[in-house]
């Protein structure tokens, strides 16, 4: 029997013989599992398999199967078909399906080392996995109307859905920063050590106290306006900081970030997690520069003058605050049921059924640990609850005399013109080079929204008004989002305020009957 002399690398001999452009367009068919497996084949083969992957990619899809295990299965079957290393993950849920089920499905497929945040948010924004059809979907949930204390009743059929996005961000670590809060006193929330962690994560990975981004997730209960206006203070103008305030969550930290774990023991829960975005000091220098973007759409609409606090009760079990004001320039205390009525009469007819909001501009002294203290200017917004022939009620407590607030209400009028305004803003990526970049433009490579549950086809009375701009921008480009409880969106205030340049020192990070989008951009060597 004659032998034949083999050559001595039969995985290395496979390049040789089909070529590095064949296999590179073999391997860029592959779905995520595959594509991993052939990226452990050898070092060659891995460094085809980089060349597949060099640039950041944004994976979404939706199901609305019945089945939970089935849905689960759609969504990761779809954003898992082409080439991508998960770094992250957020998922969706309807209300009709198990929080804590629905997070170890999707943890136990994309293992340990991926940081996920599972949520259960107002509703969902997404293309199906299996239509290909982008809808923006709300859950229906009614209450008795002769029994207020009736339990909410969840349409079974309409609630069973799950939105998935994966991200790849190469030249990032990504990792989960859980805020803590006490079990016993759950009004004792560890803002402090919150922010603190989060700088100590982006300081382990990049070197700078401030991360590139932020995705939040937080419940009612948190006492966001408090969070944000810390996170404000605290970091950099550059960061962008974007999410949902009123939702259910579960988190699981991973190690695509640093290797730091922080626990939440038997005395504390979570109260929010920040999905935390920071570059990678050790990045390969042929990979360039991934850029967050946060652009508002706000449905709020001013209305009357503005007032000055002059008396305020809180009652903190409640989260309420009742107060009485005056008319800047004027000494005269005014009730709550005249501050109101007077607002109706200016309002007229122009709005039916207006839901009404304050916004009350406060500056506060702030500090992170034994920092030296400084002081920051907000726009908060707490909800009109009601009024009687003394005081204002409004939802919230951090109101403080001598604040001045001013109504606001929504407006379905005004979110359509800022939309379009959003609109012209996005389209803004797609002219050409700047004379920050020095030629090439950046691409658009992904977006998420986060919109009020208040608004949708019900607010617009059309479908698919706010993922519009972005859509309509980006053709082709993966967009997922969720109907918020309230909307993050850390920016300036030229949604709100116009006529005062004074004013246009002062944040706001917390929003309401609005759309927050986070445009990820990439722009290359």
């Amino acid at each position: 029997m004659t032998s034949r002399t083999l050559p001595p690398s039969g995985i290395a001999a496979t390049i040789d013989l089909i070529g590095e452009d064949l296999l590179q367009n073999i391997v860029a068919r592959l779905p995520a599992t595959s594509f991993a497996s052939a990226a452990s084949v050898s070092r060659s083969w891995n460094t085809v398999c980089d060349r597949v992957l060099c640039r950041p990619k944004l994976s979404s899809a939706c199901s609305f199967n019945p089945s939970l295990q089935v849905a689960v299965e759609d969504v990761l079957n779809k954003v898992l078909s082409e080439p991508i290393r998960p770094h992250f993950a957020i998922a969706s849920i309807g209300p009709s399906f198990d929080l804590q089920v629905a997070h170890q499905l999707i943890t136990t497929k994309l293992g340990p080392q991926v940081p996920v945040i599972t949520n259960d948010p107002s509703g969902i924004i997404g293309r199906d996995a299996f239509s290909d059809e982008f809808k923006e979907i709300q859950w229906e949930i009614t209450e008795e109307d002769d029994d207020p204390d009736a339990p909410l009743i969840l349409s079974e059929s309409a609630n069973r859905a799950i939105m998935l996005i994966v991200g790849f961000l190469p030249g990032m670590k990504v990792g989960t920063i859980p805020l803590l809060k006490q079990i016993d006193e759950p009004q004792i929330v560890m803002i402090d050590k919150f922010v603190m962690d989060i700088r100590e994560f982006s300081t382990s990975v990049s070197g700078c106290k401030s991360p590139t981004a932020i995705i939040m997730f937080s419940d009612f209960q948190a006492g966001m306006k408090a969070v944000m206006e810390k996170m404000d203070y605290a970091l950099s103008p550059e960061t962008v900081i974007v999410g949902d305030s009123g939702c259910q969550f579960q988190h699981t930290s991973g190690i695509n970030g640093s290797s730091r774990n922080i626990t939440v023991n038997e005395e504390h829960v979570s109260a929010a997690v920040a999905l935390v975005f920071a570059v990678d000091r050790n990045k390969p220098p042929c990979i360039g520069e991934t850029k967050f973007h946060a652009v508002l759409s706000s449905g709020l609409s001013p209305v009357g003058p503005t007032y000055k606090a002059a008396s305020v009760r809180e009652k903190h079990r409640d989260s309420l605050t009742w107060l009485t004001g005056r008319r800047e320039g004027s000494r005269e205390n005014i009730d709550g049921e005249t501050i109101l009525n007077q607002v109706y009469d200016e309002l007229g007819d122009r709005i039916q059924f207006p839901t009404f909001y304050i916004g009350v501009t406060k500056k506060r002294k702030c500090s992170v640990g034994q920092e030296k203290v400084g002081y920051i200017t907000s726009l908060a917004f707490h909800e009109v609850l009601g009024d009687n022939q003394e005081y204002l009620f409004v939802g919230d407590v951090g109101i403080k005399t001598g604040d001045t607030f001013r109504f606001y209400h929504s407006d379905s009028t005004t979110a359509l013109s800022s939309a379009a305004t959003v609109s012209n803003h996005l389209r803004s990526f797609n002219q050409g080079s700047t004379s920050t970049t020095g030629g090439d433009k950046p691409e658009v490579f992904g977006g998420l929204i986060f919109t009020c549950c208040g608004r949708g086809e019900s607010f617009f009375g059309q479908p698919n008004i706010d993922s519009s701009p972005f859509l309509d921008t980006f053709p082709g480009v993966t967009l997922g989002g969720t109907f918020c409880g309230g909307e993050i969106g850390r920016g300036d205030l030229t949604a709100y305020v116009r006529e005062s340049q004074e004013q246009k020192s002062v944040r706001c990070c917390l929003h309401v009957y609005s759309a927050v989008y986070l445009i990820m951009s990439y722009m290359k060597k």
